[in-house]
């Protein structure tokens, strides 16, 4: 499934309509039943009985008045309110709004803010629904459309009545999340065919609610072949992309994971990364450290080879190691580097010495990421393949923007970090993003608190480089990588506990998410 931003989809929209020749009026109406239909289901009429349907001058009001036909039509008592005069009703939500005028359905105006809440006090309804803005939102919400929304959210809060919104919150920004001035705070949101990239984002993210995505007549071809590179990584692209184990194999089919990690005080992530390149199947792992940790290494997890190197006097790798390291990198299908590593000025320039001499695929990971910032654009001269997994910290020190502004548009300094380094980036955090320089774009969708933690980062580059060695396509094998750590993140906060389980945890689960996404066709 895609994800799109707000234009995407008005252009998608306008291609059903002028050039496959669907109706817009036809669009509107499955639109509107696909809300009817999840309010029948989350609020059923036993329960909540009135509801109060508002709606804005465009095609959001005119979705909500179809929705607010069905739900009369259900049985539900229903009143729409009108935030614009008559004339401002344009096509399809004209011709809504004339059929709900010969059905007879309770219509109500509000030009002014007293006038819209007597009508809300008068009312009292269980649930509220917003049909305000759509996706097309570009300004910031002001005057009295700003003074609605806030009566609608207080109104919630003071008579827990519930509030669902068309296609969007009001006041979300479609394309990044961004609040525009105020926004509607959903308890559940229903949107048309394909999820927006302001559903996904904080602070848009805690304004959607439950979201839930139906179909309202797009063509899945024409969505695949016109829809953007961006996907949206869930349980059905998974089983889609994942490649079940069949015929004769060994241990040398699913590859050798070289990690490079750990030093005095950081032991625990080389560990942890070694972990997370064998949960993920990787036929064979080398973790290669310090030769004071070589032996803990070795009796931690004896199913992992271990090379010690020489250390310098901070117990970090010596720079007197590159040669060994070049060998021990010989025959390696990839090379995840930096968990616990260390920042010396030593093994800084045993980095860039390493990285201007390999040519295998490489995941830059913590540490290394640190050690990168001084020059981030030296790494557009390394060919093969190249991960970096940066949490939004990192990527400060990456992009050397402030925090504030990545966090406004984590897809767009995403897309910007794998320009200025020609590598695939992972943007962590919740919804964590994949950016390609070939422009492909995946977002997860899982965001999972408990996953908040020390160590979880350090699982997801071994993994990563698991699927890399096991010859996924790069790009593939990191999106695939990501959604399997928050999947079995997921899982152990159903299971477990919602938060409390370690990285261990999560590398320990990962056989078992395997068999949640196995795909058993012949």
């Amino acid at each position: 499934m895609k994800v799109v931003t707000g234009l995407e989809m008005q252009e998608f929209d306008s291609f059903i309509i002028h050039s496959l020749g669907i109706p817009a009026e036809v669009l509107m109406e499955r639109a509107g039943l696909g809300v009817a239909e999840n309010v029948f289901r989350y609020y059923p009429l036993e329960e909540y009985k009135k509801v109060l349907v508002v709606c804005g001058p465009g095609n959001n009001g005119g979705d909500g008045m179809v929705c607010a036909r069905y739900l009369w039509d259900k049985g539900y008592e229903v009143k729409i309110i009108l935030l614009a005069k008559e004339e401002k009703y344009k096509g399809e939500a004209l011709i809504n709004l004339k059929i709900i005028k010969n059905i007879g359905l309770s219509l109500e105006k509000a030009g002014e803010i007293s006038q819209f809440k007597n009508l809300l006090q008068a009312y009292f309804p269980n649930i509220v629904i917003d049909a305000i803005f759509g996706t097309g939102l570009k300004r910031n919400v002001e005057g009295f459309f700003k003074e609605v929304i806030e009566e609608i959210n207080g109104y919630k809060i003071k008579k827990a009545a519930k509030l669902v919104a068309v296609d969007i919150p009001s006041g979300v920004c479609a394309n990044t999340g961004q609040i525009l001035g105020t926004a509607v705070k959903a308890d559940l949101t229903v949107t048309f065919e394909l999820p927006k990239i302001g559903h996904l984002f904080y602070p848009g993210k805690e304004c959607t609610g439950v979201l839930e995505v139906v179909p309202i007549g797009f063509p899945k071809k024409v969505v695949e072949e016109k829809g953007p590179k961006r996907e949206y990584l869930d349980l059905k692209w998974a089983k889609k992309v994942f490649k079940p184990r069949k015929g004769y194999t060994h241990k040398g089919t699913f590859g050798h994971v070289l990690v490079l990690a750990g030093s005095r005080g950081k032991s625990g992530a080389g560990i942890l990364s070694a972990l997370g390149a064998l949960r993920g199947g990787a036929g064979l792992v080398t973790l290669a450290s310090t030769r004071t940790l070589q032996y803990v290494y070795s009796s931690m997890i004896p199913e992992i080879l271990t090379a010690g190197l020489e250390e310098n006097d901070k117990g970090e790798v010596s720079h007197k190691s590159l040669t060994e390291i070049l060998e021990i990198a010989k025959n390696k299908s990839v090379l995840v580097i930096g968990p616990g590593l260390g920042l010396s000025r030593e093994v800084k320039k045993l980095f860039f010495d390493l990285i201007s001499q390999f040519d295998i695929p490489l995941v830059i990971d913590a540490d290394a990421l640190t050690l990168l910032s001084e020059n981030p654009e030296a790494l557009k001269a390394y060919k093969a393949p190249k991960v970096l997994t940066p949490h939004p910290g990192e990527a400060v020190r990456l992009l050397k923007i402030p925090k504030e502004e990545i966090m406004k548009n984590r897809l767009e300094y995403a897309k910007k970090l794998s320009e200025i380094t020609d590598s695939i980036v992972v943007l962590k955090g919740p919804h964590s993003v994949v950016y390609s320089p070939d422009g492909r774009c995946g977002i997860s969708s899982i965001d999972e608190p408990g996953l908040s933690q020390g160590g979880q980062g350090d699982v997801l580059s071994g993994l990563i480089g698991a699927f890399i060695a096991q010859k996924y396509e790069p790009f593939v094998a990191t999106c695939l990588a990501v959604y399997l750590h928050g999947f079995a993140g997921k899982y152990l906060s159903k299971n477990l506990g919602p938060f409390g389980y370690t990285a261990t945890d999560v590398a320990e689960t990962i056989p078992t998410v395997f068999k949640e996404i196995k795909n058993d066709r012949p």
